[in-house]
């Protein structure tokens, strides 16, 4: 089985962020330099450099997911897995990490997802403009023993 690697761009994430990165460097621009404003930039820049996009990976009997610059870093064996099906998340789930009643979501945009349920009942999603193919990647990648 052929690896898979998709990183999916989260322009939901992105543009709030950088609208309200706008409008701090405006205030700046016109009010000088406040303290409140710089440090509320500051943690915009951190959230744009953080979370701009989630790359999934399927290889090696591993599934392994990252946003941005690693933060949120994950791995779980293929052998851990029971199933990995495609859903749809609820509008109210949002985007980045959370925890909702389906266990946690890692998302940077969108609705779509796969469902991952562990071997001992644990489960988590993870946010995809393409379920169908990842979840049919793990399926796959477990069925061919590259777990």
């Amino acid at each position: 089985m052929r690896p898979y690697e998709h990183t999916q761009i989260g322009y939901a994430v992105l543009a709030p962020l950088l609208a309200g990165l706008l409008g701090l460097l405006a205030g700046i621009i016109a009010a000088g330099p406040h303290p409140v404003l710089l440090a509320v930039s500051a943690v915009l820049l951190a959230g744009i450099a953080a979370f701009p996009t989630l790359t999934i990976e399927v290889r090696d009997g591993v599934l392994s997911w990252r946003f941005g610059l690693g933060v949120g870093r994950k791995a779980i064996a293929l052998s851990h897995i029971e199933t990995a099906a495609a859903v749809r998340n609820a509008w109210s789930y949002g985007w980045g990490i959370r925890l909702t009643p389906h266990g946690w979501l890692y998302n940077v945009s969108g609705l779509g997802a796969v469902e991952i349920v562990l071997r001992g009942g644990e489960r988590f999603r993870l946010g995809s403009d393409e379920p169908e193919a990842l979840a049919r990647a793990i399926r796959e990648a477990r069925a061919s023993g590259a777990n």
